[in-house]
């Protein structure tokens, strides 16, 4: 891998006169530098893509779904280099880096298993009416820091596959497994086709409201994806918004409470916490309250938390500073309100760690329970009624997933009807698939990402009415 990262432009390697730092979150410190883009270098990413459509809209989809499996095999290829990489600019451990890595490129593979349906809407003796789906344009695509490669393939799979282009910016807190990917599959596609830059926060409002962009599609929280919407509203610029979530699982009482307590663990600390559908609110029947919230919290203090270089760390840091004071804030405000908290573990007393920590049956209108922590803290709250439950439940502005446990899966989904989520698993959950939309309701989001439905909100449907002979 070469010492230093470079943008990806109309198919070649593009620096900057300015760069931004990249952290270490286990240490805090400086290790790298990346690009950051000027508005000149976003226009020149934009112009580049612009020369690039008319050719790639053209270029049979068997051969796009070619190149998409061409630029799989290479990430997968470097798949170590960049899970190193990976932990040093993401912070999680090893594993799940290279997990994530490997992931991204069976994703990209996955979604050339689609295709793009022509809808025939009548076919009678005097006519067919066909609709059929054709590409947007330039398409921006802007990715965050939780899962900065795999929601990267989210985004270069279907938009390209639909025969768009694409300028593509990673977050300034994890631009280097972006940009180095991008070196490493620019000969899998046609100069301009795909374009990776990077830069500071100044650049995301560049790019949402630069008149070049047909589309954008960004994956954030939903304050930034409030801003993207109002930018995009000024052009009528198509939108996909995968934001925020305070995800809810509800446990009722016929649970085996030992054979599940991991599997409930890990759907809240995954990634450290950091995940838009892991579980943010843990409801517990009364029954098992006492016993589920010990469990867990022997999980906490056992389960080790460190630099995710270090072999054995099964959680790593907050990925950010920002995100990091945001989370203790979290903390110290449940503390002024005389919440219980139970902590974890100790953390390494550097970086950006906080303890794996449960607060035990908060009020129902606490900053802790209200707010997505979007780290390492989880509210376990008592119920004992199922109507009274899924109003709480209900009770959020957003409404990104759920999950229900029970031994019951037909009481179970009954409960999962109720809830006004885009997606619910019973004893379950993070599952996504290729095939399968992920839709937030609320404000958790608006359009829809995998599967054909997310293939189709990369492109505009176009009806052919085609007169028959006489």
């Amino acid at each position: 891998m070469s010492e230093t990262f470079a943008m990806t432009i109309d198919g070649c390697a593009v620096e900057s006169a300015r760069t931004i730092d990249v952290r270490n979150p286990a240490t805090g410190e400086i290790f790298a530098a990346a690009p950051d883009a000027s508005a000149a270098d976003l226009d020149a990413a934009v112009a580049a893509a612009a020369r690039a459509f008319p050719a790639w809209r053209d270029t049979p989809i068997a051969d796009r779904k070619a190149a998409l499996a061409a630029a799989a095999d290479a990430i997968e290829a470097h798949a170590d280099e960049l899970a190193s990489l990976f932990v040093k600019e993401q912070g999680r451990p090893l594993p799940g880096a290279k997990m994530e890595i490997l992931g991204a490129a069976m994703w990209m593979k996955a979604t050339t298993m689609l295709d793009i349906p022509v809808d025939v809407t009548e076919d009678s003796d005097s006519r067919r009416i066909e609709v059929h789906h054709v590409p947007l344009g330039v398409v921006c695509g802007i990715v965050p820091w939780n899962f900065p490669v795999l929601l990267a393939a989210w985004k270069i799979g279907p938009a390209l596959m639909a025969g768009n282009t694409l300028v593509l910016k990673p977050s300034p807190f994890t631009p280097l497994c972006t940009l180095r990917i991008g070196e490493l599959i620019r000969d899998a596609f046609p100069p301009g086709v795909v374009n990776i830059i990077s830069g500071g926060d100044a650049l995301g409002p560049l790019m949402t409201a630069h008149p070049g962009f047909a589309k954008i599609s960004f994956t954030g929280s939903t304050a930034t994806g409030r801003r993207v919407m109002e930018s995009a509203a000024r052009d009528l610029k198509r939108i996909t918004l995968e934001l925020g979530g305070n995800d809810a699982a509800i446990i009722l009482p016929d649970v085996d409470v030992d054979a599940v307590a991991e599997q409930l663990f890990e759907g809240a600390f995954h990634n450290t916490a950091q995940v838009c559908v892991a579980t943010k609110r843990l409801y517990i029947h009364a029954d098992i309250y006492d016993r589920l919230r010990d469990r867990l919290h022997q999980l906490a203090k056992e389960l080790p938390v460190g630099d995710g270089a270090e072999q054995g760390s099964r959680y790593g840091p907050i990925q950010n500073e920002p995100q990091y004071r945001r989370v203790l804030a979290l903390l110290d405000d449940a503390r002024a309100n005389g919440l219980t908290l139970l902590e974890g573990g100790a953390v390494p007393d550097r970086g950006y760690f906080v303890p794996l920590t449960l607060v035990d049956n908060p009020p129902e209108d606490s900053r802790v329970v209200v707010e997505e922590a979007f780290g390492p803290v989880l509210p376990l709250l008592k119920f004992t009624d199922i109507d009274d439950v899924v109003a709480r439940a209900n009770d959020s502005d957003y409404g990104l997933a759920g999950a229900v446990w029970s031994a019951d899966v037909e009481a179970a989904t009954a409960i999962a009807h109720r809830l006004d989520t885009g997606t619910v698993w019973i004893n379950q959950n993070l599952q996504s698939t290729p095939f399968t939309p992920l839709a937030g309701a609320k404000q958790s989001g608006f359009g829809q990402e995998n599967g054909v439905p997310g293939l189709l909100e990369f492109t505009r449907p176009k009806a052919i009415f085609i007169p028959k002979a006489a």
